[in-house]
């Protein structure tokens, strides 16, 4: 089955986001279950108040482990909340109107100075990935 996505100029596709911050949260992958996890931790390039990058342009060279979501690499949709717009999109569904209630603003603490070892402490219940 095509992906509605790959319908998107690069105009419509960088318009899509929705602007939750979700995807740039800390995620931990059970190495034998392979269960994904979110924390609280975001991204050291995340501004808390507006939930956007602030490196986004040179987001992936900064910080390699930094998945670029592309026409190129759809499958990384399955990590993303189930309310991200482009899951949403792919789908077929409407994006969410509430954003404030998806937001990961006021929520959330940079994972800079969080040893990597503490990162389990702050694992979060209020995303589904599902």
């Amino acid at each position: 089955m095509t992906s509605p996505l790959l319908s998107l100029n690069s105009q419509q596709w960088e318009s899509l986001c929705d602007g939750c911050g979700r995807c740039c949260l800390v995620k931990l992958q059970d190495e034998d279950t392979d269960e994904l996890y979110y924390t609280n931790l975001a991204c050291e390039f995340l501004d808390h108040n507006t939930c956007r990058c602030t490196e986004y342009p040179d987001r992936h060279n900064k910080k390699p482990e930094c998945v670029v979501l592309s026409k190129q690499n759809l499958d990384v949709l399955e990590w993303l909340p189930t309310t991200c717009a482009y899951r949403r999109f792919d789908r077929g569904e409407a994006p969410l109107q509430n954003l404030a209630e998806i937001s990961v603003r006021n929520r959330v603490v940079c994972e800079k100075g969080i040893h990597p070892d503490l990162h389990e402490d702050h694992i979060i219940d209020w995303i589904d990935y599902n």
